[in-house]
């Protein structure tokens, strides 16, 4: 698990099992597993415009969190949908 509340944690990887990752909801606090195809990440040109996004399972709030270089090599690494975003100039 990662040591920081609604980071992704390193994915769990076994010979049968799906990718696992370990987030967090701001809104309701919960803590939970979210597979690979749960998750969404959208890398664009600027810290600001690359993050993930989810839905909370528990409280089903739509959760979209900044993705660092970090995040994105475990998300990609693990399987997670991933849109390039283009700049429009």
């Amino acid at each position: 698990m990662s040591g920081l509340p609604g980071v992704p944690s390193q994915p769990q990887r076994s010979a049968a099992a799906p990718v696992l990752f370990t987030a967090a909801c701001p809104d309701c606090r919960a803590r939970f597993e979210l597979s690979a195809g749960a998750l969404r990440l959208a890398i664009g040109a600027s810290a600001r415009t690359t993050f993930y996004s989810f839905t909370c399972p528990e409280c089903e709030a739509a959760v979209r969190k900044p993705a660092g270089e970090r995040i994105v090599e475990l998300l990609t690494g693990g399987g997670v949908r991933t849109l390039r975003l283009h700049s429009t100039v």
